[in-house]
Order: C-alpha cells, then sequence, then structure tokens
C-alpha cells in the first residue's frame, strides 16, 4: 500500500508538472492573472491554523483553494462545473483512503475532497515541500529541504493561483501552511501585499501532537517502525525554537510590522472564536459582514471539538521540563500558557 500510494504521489506531481506548464504556453494570458491581497496562516503545527483557516474559509468574499483542486489544478476549474467536477468525488476518495489504511488518523486531522486545502498541497508540485516530508520518514530529504531555495516553491505557488482563479475568479485569496513560517521571509518577497495572522500555542504540546500525526502518516507509506526519538532530535526541541525566534527576529528587525501580521493564540480561539476573528478582521481594517458571522457560527455549531474521535498522544514530562526553557521568550513575548 506504501509503494502504491508513493508511486501516485510522484506520479500525479509529474503529470500536474507537464500540464501546468501547457496551460501557459497555450493560454500565456493567465500570467496576467493578479493575485491581490492574499491572507496566509500560519504558525507551528497543531497551534490551531487548519480551525481557525476553516472558519475565515466561511467568509462568502474570500476564495480558498480546495483539496480537489490543489490536487489537480489543470484544467482549470470552471465556475460553471465548480461544484459538480468530476475532481471532487476522485479526490474525495483518494484522501479518505488515508482514514481506511490507518484508522486513527481521522481523529487527528479531516480529510475530504472539498475542503479547504493547506498550500504544502500545492507546493509538493516543485518536489520542494514540508507536505512530502510529513509523508515519509526520510531525514535525508528534510535535511535536504531544511536548505533548499524556496523562492521558486513560492513562485510556483503563484502560478497555480493564477491558474485556479482563471476561470472561477475568487475574492481575496485565504491559504495556510504551517510551513509558511519557516520561509516568511520568502513569502513577502512573492507577495508583498500579504497580510499574515500566525497562531500561538505551548511549542511542547504542538511538538507532542504533531509527533503522533507524523507517525500516523509515515504508517501508511512505510512498514518500518517510527523513530520518534530520532524525528524530535532533527526536527523538534531546539529546531522548533529556532524557528520561533527566526519569526521574532524578522518581526523586530526586517519590517514585518504590524500593518502585515497580527496574532491568533490557540486559547483565546478555544474560549471564544468570534471574538478572536473579530480581532483579527479590526486590526486588518476588514468588515466581518452579519452573513460571514452567521456562516462561521453555523460551522462551528455543526463541528464541535472531538467530533471526529479524541487524538490521544502521550507528552514525555521529563523532556518537556528539559525543553521549556528553550521557549521561555517566545511565550513570554506573546502571552502563550504552559499546557504540560
Amino acid at each position: 500500500m506504501g509503494r502504491l500510494m508513493a508511486r501516485h504521489d510522484i506520479f500525479l506531481w509529474l503529470c500536474n508538472r507537464l500540464q501546468i506548464t501547457d496551460v501557459f504556453k497555450q493560454h500565456p494570458e493567465i500570467e496576467e492573472q493578479e493575485i491581490r491581497a492574499p491572507m496566509f496562516i500560519l504558525g507551528l503545527p497543531r497551534s490551531g491554523t487548519s480551525i481557525l483557516f476553516e472558519l475565515l474559509a466561511r467568509d462568502p468574499v474570500v476564495g480558498v483553494p480546495l483539496m480537489w483542486e490543489a490536487l489537480m489544478p489543470c484544467p482549470p476549474p470552471e465556475a460553471a462545473t465548480y461544484h459538480s467536477d468530476p475532481r471532487i468525488e476522485r479526490a474525495h476518495g483518494l484522501f479518505t483512503q488515508w482514514h481506511r489504511v490507518v484508522p486513527e488518523f481521522a481523529t487527528m486531522h479531516e480529510m475530504a475532497g472539498d475542503i479547504p486545502a493547506e498550500c504544502g498541497l500545492i507546493m509538493a508540485n516543485t518536489f520542494i515541500s514540508d507536505h512530502i516530508a510529513s509523508l515519509h520518514q526520510t531525514p535525508s530529504y528534510s535535511a535536504w529541504c531544511a536548505g533548499a531555495d524556496y523562492r521558486p516553491v513560492y513562485d510556483y505557488h503563484r502560478k497555480i493561483l493564477q491558474i485556479l482563479q482563471w476561470k472561477n475568479p475568487r475574492g481575496r485569496w485565504l491559504l495556510k501552511a504551517p510551513e509558511h513560517q519557516v520561509h516568511l521571509e520568502t513569502l513577502l518577497q512573492v507577495y508583498p501585499d500579504a497580510s499574515v495572522v500566525q497562531t500561538h500555542r505551548d511549542p511542547i504540546k504542538c511538538m507532542a501532537s504533531t509527533t503522533s500525526l507524523l507517525g500516523a502518516l509515515y504508517l501508511m507509506r512505510s512498514d518500518q517502525p517510527f523513530n520518534s526519538e530520532q524525528f524530535e532530535d532533527i526536527v523538534m526541541g531546539e529546531a522548533t525554537a529556532q524557528r520561533l525566534e527566526r519569526v521574532m527576529q524578522l518581526r523586530d528587525e526586517a519590517g514585518v510590522g504590524a500593518a502585515t501580521i497580527t496574532d491568533s493564540r490557540y486559547q483565546d480561539l478555544m474560549d471564544s472564536p468570534l471574538d478572536c476573528i473579530e480581532g483579527i478582521y479590526h486590526h486588518f481594517g476588514l468588515p466581518l459582514t452579519a452573513e460571514a458571522r452567521q456562516r462561521m457560527e453555523d460551522y462551528l455549531a455543526h463541528k464541535p471539538k472531538g467530533k471526529f474521535g479524541e487524538h490521544a498522544y502521550h507528552i514525555d514530562s521529563d523532556r518537556a521540563a528539559r525543553e521549556r526553557p528553550l521557549f521561555r521568550r517566545y511565550q513570554e513575548r506573546y502571552d502563550v500558557p504552559s499546557e504540560v
């Protein structure tokens, strides 16, 4: 099963690249499509990026890439057939297969063909993406990605957005991926008018949840036991702290000021989601209409926490105590409470 899934992924990304090249060759006017003032959600994995993304996507004035079109962007989606495109059913079958291979994954992350997609799915077409690293336990690839030039990745990301909106115009794009936090400087070079929402949660809790999530993902594609300690040593701990410190440095020294970026604490989002969202809209001077608010409230009512089961995972208390000092400055700066 793992070999079949890996082969299918690679084959699909290669097909997409050929089709994307052909679409631009046949229709060079697509390059004139403007991507105006997109909003990006970024933060640590498991820090509330997904639920915030899903709620903000309920605003009818924004456009989000859905799973099916992020997976198979060509031929360009058309407004007339957007909700009946046969790729929706195909993508749904592929993504829900993940739950059939590893049932406990359903408690960790919702998968379907017609829900908002993370940018990692789009960026995988470049073969330089944390999305690929999250599917395979390959430390050498993860290390290679860490040193890769991501400017071509974001340029390609923009080209795919141009394709998606060409025959199905969108409002302001709303986009999300935890990995944007690692490449914020490059993101803002490609999208200089972007607005950014950074989510915040106890990094120790985020890391433990992420380790559990990736263990399930790796199990889908390999019978090699998941070496969680090696994963945490390479990717978590000091590496996570360095990523958070880098964003703080950019915000202090590189002109990534309040006009560009605002914050969303996980606890605030859980305690009072609409108040949290109102704060984001107010910060960027955006109107939160009564219709958008009602759609968000309806979404929350039909998706209570734990709807698909409780995500259970272990937190090593000794390791947490050793690593807590790494995140002291981050937690103090954003008033992030410790959860363990």
